[in-house]
């Protein structure tokens, strides 16, 4: 199945920006919406960089400037009108991404839309919008453009002919669909999140070091990174979210270790600060 002629994308950074490399690459035109100026200018310089060490690693089929000629940054919703797929991107809070989503429909009322959220109940994002049925997740992994799987989650008003489209949309992206139910951490988060929380209380007890505790599972499990670095990768204040939302919604399991909670607080927030379970 061929990709929506164009594609929308609300939130430029780390995962907007990546999300919007893989459609380009693919072939779809793509207008990222910012906020404001700065942030647009931010989300353009990410966009065409990652596209730029993708064709130095010869990873980028076509021309770079094809590909950039399809690319626009826009700071008003509006322009997302001609766009057949609107992929939300913006930070996990409910109430935020419900207010994007609302403004989003209005903008495009003929597109699908989806939220790239990586815990949040398909459900409540859907719960303000007129059309639920033109609705799903679509979870991408960081870095977008390297990362072979994409979670389709199916929210209980999701139309079933959206989830087979969908899935043809993401194996157009070169990637492997899975498809889950609306559920708490769906599939991906709810299992990454319990294995990387359990490898930050051995860490606590002393067990054994961040880096025996993650070659534990690269070397003896094949994971091609470990659940410690893997956290550094995502963010720290990232993870916690997560975890403290697995944790209201099924129970003390997903009770954040009091390691996470410190570090998180002392700015320790992985790579993107330089610091967290390694140093960067």
């Amino acid at each position: 199945m061929s990709l929506p002629e164009v594609v929308g994308v609300y939130g430029g950074g780390r995962m907007g920006a990546g999300i919007a490399h893989a459609f380009l690459a693919s072939g779809s035109t793509v207008v990222v919406v910012e906020n404001d100026d700065a942030a647009a200018e931010a989300a353009r310089d990410r966009v065409t960089t990652s596209l730029q060490r993708a064709e130095e690693r010869g990873k980028l089929s076509g021309a770079l400037g094809a590909h950039l000629e399809r690319f626009s940054v826009t700071t008003s919703a509006s322009d997302l009108a001609d766009a057949g797929l609107v992929v939300e991107a913006v930070p996990e809070d409910t109430a935020l991404k419900q207010r994007i989503l609302a403004a989003v429909e209005a903008a495009a009322p003929e597109a699908v839309l989806a939220s790239n959220t990586s815990s949040l109940s398909i459900g409540a994002l859907a719960s303000g919008l007129t059309a639920p049925d033109r609705f799903l997740g679509l979870h991408f992994f960081n870095p977008v453009p390297a990362s072979d799987l994409v979670e389709i989650v199916v929210g209980p008003k999701t139309d079933a002919a959206l989830v087979t489209a969908a899935q043809g949309w993401v194996a157009a992206l070169g990637k492997t669909a899975i498809t889950v139910t609306d559920s708490p951490g769906f599939a991906s988060s709810r299992l990454g999140v319990a294995i990387a929380l359990e490898a930050m209380r051995m860490l606590e007890e002393g067990v054994a070091s961040a880096e025996d505790i993650d070659t534990a599972m690269t070397l003896g499990y094949r994971h091609p990174v470990g659940p410690l670095r893997t956290t550094d990768l995502v963010g720290l204040d990232v993870r916690l979210a997560i975890a403290e939302h697995l944790a209201r919604e099924l129970g003390p399991r997903f009770e954040p270790p009091r390691l996470l909670r410190d570090l998180v607080a002392a700015g320790k927030l992985g790579r993107k600060s330089g610091e967290g379970f390694y140093t960067w």
